[in-house]
């Protein structure tokens, strides 16, 4: 009896491992690459972006630029149209994280716990706020193993996110085809 059970589990686990493992496997298809417009459209507004905001960080010496904001630029200007790419997303993406960022890195300063917990709840509160910006998620990262201030919040964070909205609003709606948000 004792046996047929033992039997009984084993396939059992088996029957769960198999599904679970062919999940893995994909099976559809890589979409299509992007035309030569919007690509040379992504690009063009990247290039400006970053231009801008590498200009304002000499012209200033102050930090205009991190890293994330040119992963925010290929979502703005390739994905337009995505949930992730509009601006209540850009912008409370950026700031919920790096407000996390800063509380981890007051509270707990540099190290392996403070940047866990700072990229899991960033993880969290942007799920749960409707606010998910993929590219946001580095900047724990960024601000703990920069040991940033809390002004980092207003300037790069908040700042070079509204350039990227302003640029993303421009460039964007410039092409007839686009239409930039899709929401607010």
């Amino acid at each position: 009896m004792e046996e047929t059970i033992h039997v009984q589990n084993k396939l059992e686990k088996k029957n769960t491992i198999k599904p679970f493992i062919a999940k893995m496997k994909g099976g559809g298809r890589a979409p299509s690459r992007t035309n030569f417009a919007d690509a040379f459209t992504g690009a063009l507004g990247g290039l400006i972006c970053i231009f801008v905001l590498l200009w304002l960080t000499n012209y200033t010496n102050a930090p205009w630029l991190m890293a994330s904001l040119g992963g925010s630029c290929v979502l703005v200007f390739i994905v337009w149209n995505a949930p992730l790419s509009q601006p209540r997303n850009i912008i409370g993406g950026h700031l919920i994280s790096a407000f996390i960022g800063l509380t981890m890195y007051s509270l707990l300063g540099s190290n392996m716990l403070s940047i866990s917990l700072g990229v899991g709840l960033t993880i969290f509160f942007m799920a749960f706020l409707g606010t998910i910006h993929p590219p946001a998620g580095a900047n724990p990262i960024i601000i703990i193993l920069g040991g940033y201030s809390w002004s980092y919040l207003i300037m790069p964070v908040f700042i070079g996110a509204l350039i990227i909205v302003l640029f993303g609003l421009l460039i964007n709606n410039l092409r007839d085809t686009r239409k930039y948000p899709v929401f607010w």
